[in-house]
């Protein structure tokens, strides 16, 4: 896995930017009614969609949490209010605020039990009426049926944390309905044979490919043969759902 305090200095540059996050954040919005007075952005890495939503939505009080001390200080620079928490252990009171959002967040969430720690947590510090609003199968929206997609299938890990049903699973088990989704555009994503092998030596998708041993190099080899080593692929369309707290 990638080391998320050294990697906040890159991270923007490497995700899409600007871009992206303004794509997310409207997406966001789009799902957060109107009437919500505060809303936690859980997994708020670096802050840029975060900065984003409050932006979108000036009545708004954002507040960002990440578990990364490195995210963290970036993230203050742009939201003033960002606390350093473990997502399944958040330091807020039950029914404390009126949105929870988690965007690529439960996707990296490969232990045992930690999707369904941070769903229930989310569960509980929203009210009564309160929305959640996650990303779901963010690995496999990168799937947009390339050359580096028929690469990497011999290599995809198993049960992704954050697939759709199982998500709705654990969002039953703790009173979140489902009420509505809605997808956007990951400007910037669009994958290149030789940045997807610089992506798979460097540890960039641990949560969806299982590289035992020397998997690692042997994969980033055939992505390098590829033809058009320079030439991106399809961009791909990330998913979020809404949940309604009961």
């Amino acid at each position: 896995m990638l080391d998320y305090d050294d990697e906040a200095a890159v991270y923007d540059a490497t995700r899409g930017g600007v871009p992206r996050a303004e794509a997310a954040a409207v997406a966001v919005l789009g799902l957060v009614p109107a009437a919500a007075g505060t809303l936690l952005d859980i997994g708020c890495g670096t802050g840029l969609v975060t900065e984003r939503i409050a932006e979108g939505r000036p009545g708004l009080r954002v507040v960002g949490s990440d578990a990364s001390l490195g995210m963290v200080r970036v993230a203050r620079q742009r939201v003033g209010a960002v606390v350093h928490a473990d997502a399944r252990r958040l330091p807020l009171q039950d029914a404390a605020v009126d949105a929870v959002t988690a965007v690529w967040l439960l996707h990296l969430l490969r232990e045992e039990g930690a999707a369904g720690a941070v769903v229930a947590q989310a569960a509980r510090v929203l009210r009564p009426g309160g929305v959640f609003v996650p990303t779901v199968d963010k690995d496999a929206a990168h799937d947009v049926g390339s050359d580096i997609d028929d690469v990497f299938a011999p290599y995809l890990a198993p049960n992704p944390s954050d697939g759709t049903e199982r998500i709705i699973e654990y969002g039953a088990a703790h009173g979140l309905d489902v009420v509505g989704s809605t997808a956007f555009r990951g400007h910037g994503q669009g994958r290149t044979p030789l940045g997807a092998a610089h992506g798979v030596r460097r540890g960039y998708y641990a949560s969806r490919l299982a590289l035992p041993g020397q998997a690692a190099e042997r994969l980033a080899q055939a992505l390098t043969a590829l033809p058009d080593p320079d030439r991106r692929r399809a961009e791909p369309a990330y998913r979020l759902l809404a949940f309604r707290r009961r």
